[in-house]
């Protein structure tokens, strides 16, 4: 990047440090002259910034009394430089600076003058960050040391100082850089204030709570009485749009009305001033229903909108209204005919004038975002809208994903100008690649690539392109970095999408990062309360954790929105293996019937039957099932005919598991040339091999697991290849190897390589029997004597 600004950069991530000269105004001119001078003398001997500047990663900014500094290279690039500056300033005393970092967007504009420069929240926190130290501070924001905290050598400089008000009475929270010979130690002054006035306040609010404990007790049954309105009010710029009604005589049509909802509600979402609850808290509402304001409590918003959809041919109706929730007053209401290929003016309309009832402030960017046409081809947007609707149904399964992915394609066969639908294809095939519900092939992975960034080239700004390119480099490569960059990006071009927060959650825990990723999906679910499928990751994480009664309420919530639901009631059932509750665990799957493309639930039937070692129940149902194998479950078949090894071995016949292992292995080979780095295949083999005896491939294929997913790259899954290395060994008579991958496992928050994913414990280490080489070793008694058996 030049160093001369250019006025067509768009807006990304850049790591910032803002540089102020203390006292700088009472200087004469010629002083004023000489520190400025002086200070880029002192950067310039920066190696930090003579390496960014050489690779041309680096923008200058004059602030007239100091500079700012915009690195495109690390989060670690502004502090490093920052610290370089502050030993060099050793040598001039008369020199005071005070440096503030942060990471954040930032963009090119033309300024008053006429020239090129930059702006951006990530420019303008930074500053606020410096306005908060005193001559010799280094502070950093909470992000940048939440970024620099992954690196061990910067932890001992990084000291909280809690949060900072700043200008407009905004608040940042600041952490000071600091050690013997960098920065300075002493607490800013407007900290110093804060303390002293919480110190002053701590006795009066002794006795105020007192006080207010009395009027707690007066009022209980006050509040009983009228616990709704005692809630915190919604804002008043806040709406959810319910599913919308299809009346079409077609039902096939409801895909199209799906698609309408979703369209205006992608618009309104777009709009930075309103909060708008995504889509996947509504769509388990009806389309009118009436309770509307216990609905709004519950999605806490104070309005709903409703509409109905009736399409014959290319000619398209749309009823919408808006209804304050409070007392289900219409607001607004209108019905707008239109042809097929003049459907877009309705959805800008309807968000217009939605934005316009709740005063919303719309910027040019906004206004000219939520007017925006997709595409002139009528047939491509209806592929969309088929497309799109595979996309958004709650079950993340192979006839979904696959759904979405031939109409998308066809979408952009018939426009391939449709930016909105290469975006849309590319998250389809990144989300696919990631959970194994599309093959993870090279082919697909690169048709993510090139999806999203064709996208990115037909429209540069397009929030979903940009979340596209996050997607691709999070699910396909595991490139976090450049992930969050995307992320961020695309954060401030979406600012009411719960998939945002929900994606940095998921990247902060493969970093293993597990109090940011908490916090991101509190963020997540405060747009997107009744997203189950957000509600069910969220639970996973706490059973990563093994933070059990935490994610039974969690798994317990979604299945009070959606009762009976499978994988929910399936989740349940492992927790109870994994707590060793094994009549609890029967008792919840007995109940369900899974067919080969639910392999989750029956593979945890299957487990279950092995655990309590009566699998001669299930094995009759796993033969009927491969009798008829699925061609498009892809290596799943193999991977059920191990499960049926497996059962067959516990239950007594070596010589029909034998059988079972041989034709798996046979089965599961062919995948691997066209999916290397599908390390549940590599597993699957692995534990395949070593049913068979064959000791050297299946150490190779575990070897490989390990090699593909390393746990330093990937906190959740990297534990997987681990517990297939610990299971192999235990096999194969490894012990010491197996033991200590046992122990390394029991001591950090991990995933499974079976069935639901369950993280070991030492309740499972009991009961399995692929452990049963190991019991008589003192240290594998040691691991599981801190659970006694559950009867």
């Amino acid at each position: 990047m030049s160093t001369e600004i250019n006025k067509q950069i768009e807006l990304e991530i850049a790591h910032v440090l803002f540089i102020d000269i203390v006292g700088y105004s009472k200087l004469s001119i010629n002083q004023q002259r000489a520190v400025v001078d002086e200070l880029t003398e002192v950067v310039r001997g920066s190696d930090q910034f003579q390496k960014a500047e050489a690779a041309e990663r680096l923008i200058k900014i004059p602030t007239g009394d100091g500079m700012a500094l915009v690195f495109y290279t690390s989060p670690e690039a502004p502090a490093q430089c920052a610290v370089e500056i502050s030993r060099i300033l050793k040598e001039h005393p008369r020199l005071q600076l005070r440096m503030g970092v942060h990471s954040g967007p930032v963009s090119g504009v033309i300024d008053v003058t006429g020239r090129a420069n930059l702006a951006g929240a990530g420019l303008n926190m930074a500053q606020r960050v410096m306005d908060c130290g005193d001559a010799g501070h280094i502070l950093v924001s909470k992000r940048v040391a939440d970024d620099l905290g992954e690196y061990e050598h910067w932890r001992p400089l990084l000291h909280d100082l809690g949060s900072c008000e700043v200008k407009h009475g905004v608040r940042v929270s600041v952490v000071n850089l600091y050690a013997d010979q960098v920065g300075n130690a002493k607490l800013p002054r407007k900290l110093e204030t804060v303390q002293k006035r919480r110190t002053r306040l701590r006795w009066a609010g002794m006795a105020a709570v007192l006080l207010a404990l009395a009027a707690i007790v007066a009022s209980i049954a006050m509040f009983s009485r009228n616990r709704v309105r005692s809630t915190l009010a919604a804002p008043e710029k806040s709406i959810a749009v319910l599913p919308f009604e299809n009346l079409s005589r077609d039902p096939d049509n409801a895909y199209f009305a799906d698609g309408i909802q979703d369209e205006i509600l992608t618009r309104l979402s777009k709009i930075a001033d309103l909060k708008v609850i995504s889509r996947t808290s509504t769509e388990h509402y009806k389309s009118a229903p009436e309770n509307l304001s216990e609905i709004a409590r519950q999605l806490g918003v104070a309005n709903i909108l409703e509409g109905r959809v009736q399409k014959s041919g290319d000619a398209v109706r749309v009823n919408v209204q808006l209804i304050k929730a409070a007392n289900e007053s219409q607001l607004w209401a209108d019905t707008f005919d239109r042809k097929l290929y003049d459907i877009f003016s309705v959805e800008s309309e309807v968000a217009r004038a939605i934005a316009d009832h709740l005063r919303a402030n719309l910027s040019g960017r906004e206004e000219q975002v939520i007017a925006a046409k997709p595409t002139d081809n009528p047939e491509a947007y209806d592929a969309y809208l088929r497309g799109l609707a595979y996309s958004l149904k709650t079950a993340s399964s192979s006839a979904n994903s696959l759904g979405a992915q031939k109409y998308l394609r066809e979408a952009v066969r018939l426009d391939p100008k449709f930016a909105l639908s290469w975006a849309l294809l590319s998250i389809v095939d990144a989300r696919g690649y990631l959970t194994l519900t599309l093959q993870p092939t090279v082919a697909l992975r690169e048709e993510a690539r090139q999806a999203a960034e064709t996208a990115l080239t037909l429209q540069p700004n397009l929030g979903e392109a940009v979340l596209a390119k996050g997607s691709y480099h999070y699910s396909c490569l595991k490139d976090y970095y450049t992930a969050v960059r995307y992320f961020e990006q695309a954060r401030q071009l979406l600012p009411n999408s719960s998939r945002i927060p929900e994606l940095l959650a998921y990247v902060a825990r493969r970093r293993g990062q597990w109090d940011r990723s908490e916090s991101y999906f509190n963020e997540a679910e405060q747009l997107d309360p009744r997203n189950v499928s957000l509600l069910g990751q969220h639970a996973q994480s706490y059973i990563a954790l093994r933070r059990f009664p935490e994610a039974l309420q969690k798994l317990d919530h979604v299945l009070d929105i959606t009762p009976d639901d499978l994988d929910t009631l399936v989740e349940k059932a492992a927790i109870a293996q994994a707590e060793g509750d094994l009549p609890r665990a029967a008792a919840l799957l007995a109940p369900l019937h899974p067919n080969a493309d639910d392999s989750i639930a029956l593979e945890t039937q299957v487990y279950q039957a092995i655990l309590e070692r009566r699998p001669a129940q299930i094995i009759p149902r796993l033969k009927e099932i491969l009798a008829k194998p699925d061609p498009a479950l892809g290596y799943v078949t193999g991977e059920l005919r191990f499960w049926l090894g497996w059962a067959q071995e516990i239950a007594g016949d070596h010589a029909a598991a034998q059988e079972s292992w041989r034709q798996a292995r046979s089965e599961l080979e062919p995948y691997i040339k066209e999916q290397p780095e599908n390390y549940g295949l590599i597993g699957d083999l692995a534990l395949t091999n070593s049913g068979l005896g064959d000791k050297a491939a299946a150490l190779s294929l575990a070897e490989r697991a390990m090699a593909v997913i390393p746990i330093e790259k990937d906190a959740i899954d990297g534990c997987i290849a681990i517990e297939i290395l610990a299971r192999v060994t235990a096999q194969v008579g490894e012990r010491d190897r197996a033991i200590a991958a046992l122990q390394k496992l029991l001591s950090i928050p991990s995933s499974g390589p079976l069935a639901s994913s369950m993280p070991l414990t030492p309740a499972l280490l009991r009961l399995d029997p692929m452990f049963d080489p190991l019991r008589n070793d003192p240290r594998f008694q040691k691991l599981i004597a801190s659970i006694a058996p559950k009867k």
